[in-house]
């Protein structure tokens, strides 16, 4: 079912990072802020990202009418499931920016940056083609359009789960 998420408020946590290898070799990069980022966008992913994919999926579903076209939200009640899908999904990223914006990037020898905490990189990911999704229903883009995007955020968001990246 479509309907508007609860706030998430992060609460304290006994979430530790792991360090597999090769990220043992960057552990001394990571920073309390980033074990905190983490701790808390993984209290969010818990609590609200199964749903929210689910969500998406079905609005993408949903906003496809009798005649193939996806970019008339008037019909049905579908401009009511984008106005919900959307702000879950800017309520989302309302909640990850400053978290993902805080994970430490740092360079290796060859200028490449890396984020030295164990799937930092997926949060950010996942985070940034939130970001498209949102815009593309938001502009009223045709699903081919969004689809890519939706599938790189379920790629991601499945690397964080197949990992068990958020497991205490």
């Amino acid at each position: 079912m479509i309907r508007p998420f609860p706030v998430i408020v992060p609460t304290p946590s006994n979430w530790a990072p792991k360090f597999p290898f090769p990220y043992d070799q960057t552990k001394d990069k990571v920073t309390p802020a980033d074990i905190a980022a983490m701790s808390e966008m993984c209290q969010w992913y818990n609590a609200q990202y199964a749903t929210l994919r689910a969500q998406i999926a079905r609005l993408q579903t949903n906003r496809i009418g009798p005649d193939g076209n996806d970019f008339d939200y008037s019909r049905d009640n579908i401009a009511q499931q984008v106005d919900i899908v959307t702000g879950n999904i800017g309520q989302a990223l309302d909640f990850l920016t400053p978290r993902v914006q805080a994970l430490t990037q740092a360079q290796n020898p060859f200028g490449d940056n890396y984020f030295p905490i164990y799937k930092g990189e997926a949060f950010f990911k996942l985070w940034e083609q939130l970001s498209n999704v949102n815009a593309g229903i938001l502009a009223h883009q045709p699903d081919w359009f969004t689809a890519p995007s939706v599938q790189k955020a379920q790629r991601w968001g499945s690397d964080i789960y197949r990992l068990r990246v958020c497991e205490q």
